[in-house]
């Protein structure tokens, strides 16, 4: 991850967390500047300066695990990100699982039945390359929806699914308004 990938997604989750109820409209409308649009289980953002816009969800399902038994975690804001940039950025596929996760560990995303590695750093994963990223974007496009599953620093494993509900329309908003 670059220094300028990892500043536009300690922002984005910065930026998220200042309009964490995207999901409730009245409200993410009073709570922030830089809602677009939503789109079904996807809302848009945009800023400015630096000029930046994503596509953001929050998972529908969570199941945290020790030791093959469910447990309850603490964990600070769940998000699958896509992230556009003029000229730099042209999708790009972050996960903020909301806990360090394991050192040298990797998250499993899966799609219908079809599985991309991401790799971790701190509380976030993102896809190696721009082409593992042009993969991954073409099929979260078809599907229907995405599980996420890593390894916490504590040992808990994690298992996060997201709606794709929306996801086209969302990030192909996200990427007109930042050409």
């Amino acid at each position: 991850m670059t220094n300028q990938t990892k500043r536009g997604v300690l922002g984005l989750g910065m930026a998220f967390l200042a309009c964490a109820a995207f999901a409730v409209p009245s409200l993410a409308q009073t709570t922030s500047g830089n809602q677009a649009v939503t789109k079904t289980a996807w809302s848009v953002f945009a800023e400015g300066t630096p000029k930046e816009c994503w596509g953001v969800s929050k998972p529908k399902k969570t199941v945290n695990t020790r030791d093959g038994k469910e447990v309850s975690v603490k964990r600070s804001d769940i998000l699958l990100f896509v992230t556009f940039r003029p000229k730099q950025v042209g999708g790009e596929t972050s996960f903020a699982g909301g806990y360090p996760f394991a050192a040298g560990s990797t998250v499993e995303l899966v799609i219908d039945g079809e599985s991309f590695a991401l790799k971790t750093e701190g509380e976030y994963a993102w896809a190696a390359s721009a082409d593992d990223d042009a993969k991954l974007l073409a099929a979260m496009q078809k599907g229907a929806e995405a599980t996420l599953t890593a390894h916490s620093a504590k040992g808990t494993q994690t298992q996060d699914t997201f709606s794709l509900s929306g996801f086209t329309a969302a990030i192909t908003d996200a990427q007109s308004r930042c050409q």
